[in-house]
């Protein structure tokens, strides 16, 4: 579920409220990282359950709609497509989602039913919705290709939905594109013979990320100094107060790869630094890193101390 890129921004905005020294206790600063990246999971089971949400609401609203005393024949006998959609059945049927959901208390659309409205509203308004129910037979194909679009479509670049999830809780708004992408993949890949914990992934990988996370955070922390060092020998020319914050920041994880992690390749380092440069610093942060970590490269190449395990990683 969670990828390198954001593992690192995560240790990067970590490092960024870390108001400490290398001497400080720092254990609760990293039990801040592994709370922000686990609460990834929870932004998961939120949006999940949103879909399970709409699927109760179209039933009440079906439901409602036959017990007008004016019913139409529409109403009275109405196209039941949507409500048994066989992803959505999937996804209220899955056990292991209500347990976790229940579990993290994720159901939030019980007290702010009103998003569900919106959403179910964007449904029913949406072509999408009409072109799908058009008919009143379908396959799973079609019905996970619905769910799909409705996901990519509708909920995800919801504007009142992501105003929402900005107030519950901010650091969900960097986490929103990874576990949208997720959910995505997962729909994708989802067949009519669900397997258990389909729709409960894990949040890491495997361990070795959840310790890359660990390390790079105490391994640049512990380190500050001399990457500072290395950094100034790189800059003379510039005054230290000039350097962002930020870009400082980047630059010491991107030298504790260097350093400390001969698995990974040095044009991912730099690749990933410069990006992620591009989306949190200042305009012209991406260029000044690029340049500073070349400069660093070509020192390590010439000392051989760029110690590198593996074919292409240099």
């Amino acid at each position: 579920m969670l990828n390198r890129r954001h593992i690192r921004i995560k240790v990067m905005q970590t490092l960024y409220a870390f108001d400490g020294g290398e001497s400080d206790d720092f254990i609760q600063d990293e039990k801040f990282l592994l709370k922000s990246l686990d609460n990834m999971y929870d932004l998961h089971l939120m949006l999940l359950s949103l879909l399970i949400e709409v699927q109760k609401r179209a039933e009440d609203y079906q439901d409602k709609s036959q017990r007008k005393i004016l019913a139409t024949q529409e109403e009275k006998n109405p196209n039941k497509k949507f409500i048994n959609n066989q992803v959505l059945q999937l996804l209220s049927e899955d056990r292991a989602l209500q347990i976790d959901i229940e579990k993290r208390k994720m159901d939030y659309w019980y007290l702010d039913f009103e998003y569900v409205d919106i959403i179910f509203k964007s449904i029913l308004e949406s072509t999408l919705y009409k072109e799908y129910m058009s008919n009143s037979v379908s396959d799973f194909k079609e019905d996970k290709n619905f769910i799909i679009d409705v996901f990519s479509e509708i909920i995800a670049p919801n504007d009142k939905l992501y105003d929402y999830i900005e107030d519950k809780k901010l650091t969900w708004l960097d986490d929103l594109p990874v576990v949208n992408t997720g959910i995505l993949k997962l729909l994708r890949k989802l067949k009519k013979e669900n397997k258990a914990n389909y729709f409960t992934p894990k949040l890491f990988k495997d361990t070795e990320d959840k310790e890359f996370a660990t390390a790079l955070f105490r391994k640049t922390l512990l380190n500050k100094s001399k990457f500072s060092q290395e950094v100034a020998a790189k800059t003379k020319n510039w005054d230290a107060e000039r350097i962002a914050n930020l870009d400082a920041i980047l630059l010491h994880m991107a030298i504790c790869e260097f350093q400390k992690f001969p698995s990974i390749p040095v044009k991912v380092t730099i690749n990933e630094y410069i990006d992620i440069a591009k989306e949190y610093s200042t305009p012209k942060s991406s260029f000044f890193i690029n340049g500073i970590l070349d400069k660093i490269v070509k020192e390590y190449k010439e000392n051989g101390e760029l110690n590198k395990v593996g074919r292409g990683l240099m």
